[in-house]
């Protein structure tokens, strides 16, 4: 897995690219965390485009950074998945929390 974080006016995007399961999902939450604590950006977008698969680790990664962002008074957006990842993440319901563009 493989993470680029870029920021600009206030936005970081976090752009992910490979496959979003069990084996890479906790450092990439330890990633994204350190991040989100260090720089308190106002706008977090994860960008999905390049992710090959994704499993509910993925689902458990955008909720818990969601939480997280919400705390230090941000907002976090999922950007370009996988029409298949998409469908995954409606039916999860996880639409309530984060908004998917």
């Amino acid at each position: 897995m493989k993470i680029d974080i870029t920021t600009e006016n206030g936005t970081s995007v976090a752009a992910l690219c490979g496959e979003l399961d069990h084996h890479c999902a906790k450092d990439l939450r330890t990633q994204l965390d350190k991040f989100i604590i260090g720089s308190r950006p106002q706008k977090l977008v994860i960008d999905l485009k390049n992710i090959t698969f994704m499993d509910s680790s993925g689902i458990g990664l955008i909720m818990g950074r969601s939480k997280l962002m919400k705390a230090c008074g941000g907002q976090l957006v999922v950007h370009s998945p996988q029409p298949y990842i998409k469908r995954v993440l409606k039916l999860s319901g996880i639409e309530r929390i984060v908004s998917i563009t």
